[in-house]
């Protein structure tokens, strides 16, 4: 996620050169591509941290500082 981003609410996935924009609320590509296997654990990770994405898209769009995320374990 950046600061000051564009709707939808969504964030942003890398992977080696892959690179996606995901919606938060549906959980699916808005632009880019990701290996299949990739998206899913992306998927996942997002499912679980739902609430947090959320959270610091509000934090985004008002500039303030962003919280780290656990990765997936």
């Amino acid at each position: 996620m950046y600061h000051n981003e564009h709707n939808p609410p969504h964030f942003h996935a890398k992977y080696n050169e892959f690179v996606a924009l995901i919606s938060i609320d549906s959980l699916s590509i808005l632009s880019g591509h990701l290996p299949p296997r990739v998206m899913g654990l992306v998927i996942e990770w997002a499912v679980i941290n739902r609430d947090a994405l959320l959270n610091q898209w509000n934090r985004g769009i008002q500039y303030e500082e962003f919280e780290k995320l656990e990765p997936l374990k």
